[in-house]
């Protein structure tokens, strides 16, 4: 069976190559995608990506990878300290996330250290550049795999809707 992620990167991140390289790095989001369809291949799986600036667009993306995606992996950039509209979003489509991001939000400024996104996702790993997204790739399929092989019902992969 081939498992299927939707890769989703937030505002900005159409940017990076030259976008503040000291923090985001100096790698494409052109050669993240393309490294991470080579990974998803490597492992028997296929991804899509998209990027949008736009809020309600990834809200769309997101709902649209319950018809196609196993998993999803997010850089919701910005939106992680203030979407609760994307929050919803991953909760409604009850997909397991990982939630990336390039530079590590627990060393940067205040505001940025709380994500509104991450505890609606299976986990959030930040600070390893673009290898975050690898990384989080890695884990989506990880849990999939896991998840199929165990025969373990979607409804018990969710999170607890306290949170």
């Amino acid at each position: 069976m081939t498992h299927r992620v939707s890769v989703l990167h937030g505002p900005n991140l159409n940017l990076l190559g030259t976008r503040d390289p000291g923090v985001y790095g100096t790698t494409t989001l052109v050669e993240i995608d393309a490294e991470l369809a080579r990974l998803a291949k490597a492992r028997g799986a296929e991804v899509r990506c998209a990027q949008s600036n736009l809020e309600g667009e990834l809200v769309d993306l997101i709902q649209r990878a319950r018809g196609w995606a196993d998993a999803i992996v997010i850089n919701p950039g910005g939106y992680t300290h203030t979407s609760v509209a994307i929050r919803d979003a991953i909760d409604a489509v009850a997909l397991p996330t990982v939630e990336v991001h390039l530079s590590n939000l627990h060393a940067r400024e205040p505001f940025r250290q709380g994500s509104i996104t991450a505890a609606k996702c299976l986990g959030q790993i930040c600070g390893f550049g673009a290898q975050s997204y690898y990384l989080g790739l890695d884990a989506a399929l990880t849990h999939v795999e896991a998840t199929a092989r165990d025969a373990i019902p979607r409804k018990r992969q969710r999170r607890s809707r306290t949170r």
